[in-house]
């Protein structure tokens, strides 16, 4: 289920953000490989890397850690949402939530609501957007939520990128 923003995204400026958009990307399978594979790697609890243990454990089975999901979340933010060309960098988030546990099988995809965009006073040349980021999975249960914010360049300024 995709609802994109109009210009493509290789094209987006900062004014391509406008307040209340909302997009939705996705979707994107969850594997039991996977989350035992990067759990070992960045998250070795039990509950992430041995099935046995954690269908014993607090969630009745594996579970996906959230870092994990956040991973997942910033690969459809970085192909389908954020300019190619045009995307500074991110200060930080905040309010990361781990609402729901995401389980082999399941089907996540990102819906973004820009809440702010603000053109800079001090570096006219860009301009910060705010967005709600919600991971959904396929029983329309939001699994995580954050705030994000990100710099992205504004269309004529002077950087060369522009058409």
């Amino acid at each position: 289920m995709t609802q994109d923003l109009p210009t493509p995204v290789a094209d987006r400026f900062f004014e391509d953000y406008p307040r209340d958009a909302v997009a939705q990307y996705g979707p994107v399978s969850v594997s039991e490989a996977e989350i035992i594979a990067f759990a070992r790697q960045f998250d070795p609890q039990a509950i992430h890397t041995d099935p046995e243990a954690a269908a014993n454990g607090p969630f009745g089975g594996l579970i996906a850690s959230g870092w994990h999901t956040a991973g997942l979340m910033m690969r459809l933010l970085a192909t389908h949402f954020l300019s190619h060309r045009n995307s500074i960098a991110s200060p930080g988030i905040d309010e990361l939530r781990w609402r729901a546990p995401v389980r082999p099988g399941d089907q996540l995809r990102v819906r973004v609501r820009v809440t702010e965009a603000t053109r800079s006073r001090s570096k006219p040349d860009r301009g910060m957007v705010r967005s709600l980021v919600e991971v959904i999975n396929q029983h329309d249960t939001v699994v995580m939520s954050l705030s994000a914010m990100n710099l992205l360049r504004c269309r004529g300024a002077n950087t060369g990128t522009d058409s």
